[in-house]
């Protein structure tokens, strides 16, 4: 599968966000990630959360996603993190096409195609103020979105593949410049019933970056390269298992993070737990973000106590 998409002139109307989700089960979120000199950032707006173990109980008695909304805000410096939100609030809102709200933070996809994630909240669980800011000029189209698994109901865009990103964080005095990236995925089952998990790894390099998407039960991957000539989505060949490494929770993550067959480096562990593990490498002009996830053992009763601890819960007015 191949598909090319040819830079446009921005839009004159603000673009709809993507449908969001509104049945038991269901999710979408909106990642993004910037890379600023010695920092990285993570944002996500999650609605129907894969963090969330209230939301693991409370779809499989038909509740609603949007009941289960989430913030996602990491801040990285030299590879360690300076701080963690993760607020999950009984409700999200769409303020307009293009604008999304949870709790005090909001998502914006503006008229001339930039993106701007602003978080207001708190850190889990001590509960210090975090104001944060992420904004993405995209340097290409949007790319195609695509079935992950054949046969079953999940789906993957890159939204903003390659973009001019500033980062600000008012609470720490940080404003940096560097790459973005921004995609979103969603679904209509719980992840982890038939889709047991994924590795997946961005790479920017000097004018072009690329995705890796590696899906279980040899499914062939998905590639996504952005650049000058646009955004072109392929999937396969296989690829040749690579080394891995265990955490201390005994999760397997790549012992080198790739892009392509190009060797990036040793990873740096971001963030470590039993389902899920976010890594970043760099050498040179090339930076690397991936994350591995196991979302069969995210719904094991004992990671989902464990989950409880990294989550402030803002609870119904």
């Amino acid at each position: 599968m191949t598909t090319s998409f040819l830079m446009q002139d921005a839009p004159s109307l603000v673009p709809a966000l993507p449908a969001l989700p509104d049945a038991a089960g269901a999710y979408r979120w909106f990642y993004a990630d910037v890379t600023a000199g010695p920092y990285s950032a993570v944002c996500i707006f999650m609605l129907g959360s894969l963090f969330s173990p209230r939301y693991s109980v409370a779809a499989r008695r038909g509740g609603h996603p949007l009941e289960h909304s989430a913030v996602n805000f990491a801040l990285y410096h030299h590879g360690v993190r300076r701080l963690w939100v993760l607020s999950e609030y009984p409700h999200a809102e769409v303020e307009g096409p293009g604008r999304l709200r949870i709790g005090r933070s909001t998502l914006t996809h503006a008229a001339d195609g930039s993106v701007r994630m602003e978080v207001d909240d708190w850190t889990a669980p001590w509960g210090r103020p975090v104001r944060a800011s992420l904004t993405l000029k995209p340097l290409t189209p949007r790319g195609d979105e695509v079935q992950l698994m054949p046969g079953l109901p999940h789906y993957w865009q890159a939204l903003a593949p390659r973009s001019e990103a500033r980062l600000e964080v008012s609470s720490l005095e940080v404003a940096a410049e560097g790459m973005g990236y921004h995609d979103t995925n969603h679904g209509h089952e719980l992840l982890g019933e038939r889709l047991s998990g994924w590795h997946w790894a961005r790479t920017h390099h000097a004018d072009h970056t690329l995705v890796d998407y590696h899906l279980p039960g040899g499914v062939a991957p998905l590639r996504v390269r952005a650049g000058p000539g646009g955004v072109v989505c392929e999937r396969g060949p296989m690829t040749e298992a690579r080394p891995t490494n265990i955490t201390g929770w005994g999760l397997r993550v790549p012992a080198r993070l790739h892009a392509g067959n190009e060797v990036v480096g040793t990873p740096r562990l971001l963030e470590s737990s039993p389902f899920y593990a976010r890594l970043e490498s760099r050498r040179g002009s090339l930076d690397t973000m991936g994350e591995v996830a196991d979302f069969r053992r995210f719904h094991s009763p004992f990671i989902r106590w464990m989950a409880h601890f990294r989550t402030r819960v803002e609870r119904a007015a």
